[in-house]
């Protein structure tokens, strides 16, 4: 008989927040090129300017849910061009990292104005649509895994 009509809302749902969640993806992703970054780049020199993520190369890693080889390629980088510096952690398996003045520079006139871009575009919702929308942003990723992990 066809496509059920809960099927087609539940699709049309679906087109949707793909649509709008690669419309986000794209402005970052247009904004790190424009400003000369790998997105690679950019996410951990947006890392390194907030507040919840300690300066250590395996912490970035977790906190970007990117491959390894992905952050390391991007942090030999940034250290080439003098933006940042690596260096042996206490416990000599992790490096610490942290910005040069030449890096501190280029935050001030990238990832910060992007954080405070962001921090006004959720200062324009209401506390309480704030608050919904990290719950139902939370409460479908984590159904979404669930459902995932019944994939082999």
């Amino acid at each position: 008989m066809g496509i059920k009509m809960e099927e087609y809302r539940t699709g049309r749902l679906l087109a949707e927040y793909n649509d709008t969640f690669k419309e986000n993806e794209n402005i970052y992703r247009g904004l790190a090129k424009r400003v000369g970054l790998s997105e690679c780049s950019f996410w951990i020199l947006y890392i390194l300017r907030t507040d919840y993520a300690a300066p250590v190369q395996s912490e970035i890693g977790t906190c970007l849910h990117l491959p390894k080889q992905s952050i390391n390629s991007a942090l030999k980088k940034l250290e080439t061009e003098g933006f940042l510096t690596l260096a042996r952690g206490s416990d000599h398996r992790s490096k610490t990292i942290s910005l040069t003045d030449k890096g501190i520079c280029l935050c001030q006139d990238t990832v910060d104005k992007v954080i405070d871009a962001e921090r006004a575009a959720l200062d324009g919702l209401p506390p309480e649509e704030q608050a919904l929308f990290l719950s139902l942003l939370r409460k479908y990723n984590n159904l979404l895994k669930n459902y995932m992990q019944e994939i082999n």
